[in-house]
């Protein structure tokens, strides 16, 4: 259950409910079973994450919190990552980063990173590697980047893998090749990696590395989407509003775009604010269009 917390958090969540719905394990027996087990460090941290996530119980970031610290405080790896990570994978220095039951803090952040990449923590070591190349609590280090994704990759942790395809795509801290950048999202989607199935989709919708296969990009797109992947959801909208691979369905593609809106995608909520703008799918509202705007100036 442990590998489901790579991906994003929507996608994350839907992993964990399908796995105890395949295993016949209710959320309530699975919520027990994890309170009732608070000595193990690991249980500690599944339970801070449900918390966090709103699985079976209600969203409590505070609470969530709280057990990451207790988790660290006993040497958790997953604990000391998740309480520097929110947006990608939650981890202890996830909350610090984004401020997750606590005041935001990049370099409290970016050292609970380092700490858990000493461990060994692949996902650790991916998240430092994300601080380095953006400068979160860090000076911005390409090159320093692109080996610790490339680490996380030979540690076969699959958001490594997705994040050091994107640097052979555009070349950080390394030369562009778009054929290997093409292969490491192939790997990554062949993981399950809702990230590197929406890019292994974009490769072939815009031809990266590979051939244009339109109704391959459309495919990829609909898989992430289903994962709950929120640039996969947009970009299955834009798919549908251009007829990628599909059949132009603009009705379609307005609700996709609300949907990725709604889970915060800021391409979502742009690109919704058009169709209100031009009436694409809906009626023309100038200001539901407005507000969209604003939103992304937020």
């Amino acid at each position: 259950m442990f590998n489901f917390f790579y991906d994003d958090d929507e996608v994350a969540k839907q992993k964990v409910l399908s796995y105890l719905n395949e295993q016949n394990i209710t959320l309530q027996k699975i919520n027990n079973l994890l309170l009732n087990n608070q000595n193990n460090s690991n249980t500690i941290y599944l339970l801070g994450k449900f918390n966090h996530l709103g699985i079976g119980i209600s969203v409590d970031e505070q609470k969530a919190f709280d057990l990451y610290q207790k988790a660290a405080n006993l040497g958790n790896s997953l604990g000391i990552n998740d309480l520097g990570k929110f947006n990608w994978n939650i981890n202890l220095g996830g909350c610090y980063e984004k401020g997750i039951g606590t005041d935001i803090d990049y370099q409290k952040a970016f050292e609970l990173y380092q700490k858990a990449a000493n461990l060994g923590y692949s996902s650790g070591i991916n998240n430092l590697g994300h601080c380095y190349q953006n400068g979160i609590g860090t000076d911005i280090d390409k090159e320093k980047a692109f080996k610790l994704y490339q680490n996380a990759a030979e540690l076969g942790d699959s958001s490594g893998i997705n994040n050091l395809g994107y640097c052979y795509q555009i070349g950080i801290g390394t030369d562009i090749d778009k054929k290997k950048a093409f292969e490491l999202y192939q790997r990554a989607a062949d993981l399950g990696n809702s990230s590197g199935i929406y890019n292994l989709g974009l490769c072939y919708r815009n031809g990266i590395g590979t051939d244009i296969d339109k109704k391959k990009a459309f495919e990829l797109h609909q898989k992430a989407a289903d994962l709950g992947d929120s640039f996969g959801v947009n970009s299955l909208g834009y798919c549908y509003l251009n007829g990628i691979g599909t059949y132009i369905d603009k009705e379609k593609a307005f609700k996709l775009y609300q949907k990725a809106a709604d889970l915060g995608n800021s391409f979502g909520i742009n690109n919704l604010g058009n169709l209100y703008q031009y009436g694409i799918g809906t009626d023309i509202d100038k200001k539901k269009d407005l507000n969209y705007i604003k939103k992304l100036q937020i």
